[in-house]
């Protein structure tokens, strides 16, 4: 099912609104999931050929759209979830809207912490902090480890 949600990602309602970043996430970010077994049966490179695929059908509806500008489609693990997600948006890939750390990787790592998570959607407990004394001093910045992000640049104009 998982690869069949992916194609259809190209097809969806596609919003490139520079002006309205807000209008472009909710219209063209996509939450995909898949169940166990699911996630079982899937290789990698076949879900990294799945996005390779869809980001040229989106590439090829930009320029029919005649969207002049730049344009990124892109694809990230959300843990906490335990989903893949993927959007597109009037901006370059080291100018993705997210509100925290990001790096960019290689597709085939994304793909990989997806298949490989056994339990989507929970944190185990080492990955939690424990409860402090308040007259401890709280560490008001945490190290937190970024999110890796494929990106593709899908756009008339290069990034």
């Amino acid at each position: 099912m998982l690869l069949t949600w992916i194609a259809e990602v190209a097809d969806e309602p596609l919003v490139l609104e520079p002006a309205d970043r807000r209008v472009e996430w909710e219209t063209n970010t996509w939450w995909l999931s898949a169940e166990d077994e699911d996630r079982k049966s899937l290789s990698v490179s076949a879900v990294v050929a799945a996005f390779e695929r869809t980001a040229s059908a989106v590439q090829v509806r930009i320029r029919e759209l005649g969207f002049p500008g730049v344009a990124t489609f892109y694809v990230w693990h959300d843990a906490q979830a335990g989903q893949l997600r993927c959007s597109t948006g009037s901006l370059p890939a080291d100018a993705l809207p997210f509100g925290g750390a990001y790096v960019l990787s290689g597709l085939g790592p994304v793909i990989e912490g997806f298949l490989a998570d056994s339990e989507p959607g929970v944190t185990g407990w080492s990955g939690l902090e424990g409860v402090h004394n308040h007259s401890e001093q709280i560490d008001t910045e945490p190290d937190l480890v970024p999110i890796r992000v494929w990106a593709s640049s899908v756009g008339a104009a290069s990034c």
